[in-house]
């Protein structure tokens, strides 16, 4: 057989991408930084720190197109943004990286789903409010 299937370790060779990603509407980028954060979080704290950087040196992106996709990620509700400090060697305080905490994805999810909801309820009182008037101008007054 020239050809044999291999066992994967999934703890090593694997992150878990939830299916539900794809029901939020993101935009391709928003997907790949959201891929890689996952890729890089500690799964026991939900945290990670790469730098818009190395974000972007491995989804291919500029730094300036990887800190729109993490703003459409907080957006969304996906990860949440915390700055941190570094201490240099001479005592100086300066900017660390970003503290990216994953949130849980069913948060985002119901978020987007009220959302999709209250934008539904919206169209259907504006087709009602159409409807009435449309009535009232066949028998005006």
């Amino acid at each position: 057989m020239l050809w044999q299937y291999t066992k994967r370790d999934a703890v090593k060779n694997f992150f878990p991408l939830p299916n539900e990603i794809f029901s939020l509407g993101l935009s391709s980028g928003a997907l790949a930084v959201y891929s890689y954060l996952l890729y890089c979080e500690n799964r026991k704290t939900y945290q990670c720190w790469p730098s818009y950087r190395s974000i972007g040196k491995a989804v291919r992106m500029s730094v300036n197109t990887v800190r729109k996709y993490v703003s459409e990620l907080e957006e969304q509700g996906l990860i949440v943004t915390e700055p941190t400090s570094v201490t240099t060697r001479d005592g100086r305080k300066r900017n660390g990286t970003l503290r990216y905490i994953i949130l849980p994805i069913r948060n985002a999810v119901d978020r987007n789903n009220q959302r999709r909801l209250r934008q539904l309820e919206e169209t259907v009182e504006r087709m009602r409010i159409r409807k009435k008037l449309e009535g009232n101008e066949e028998h005006p007054a």
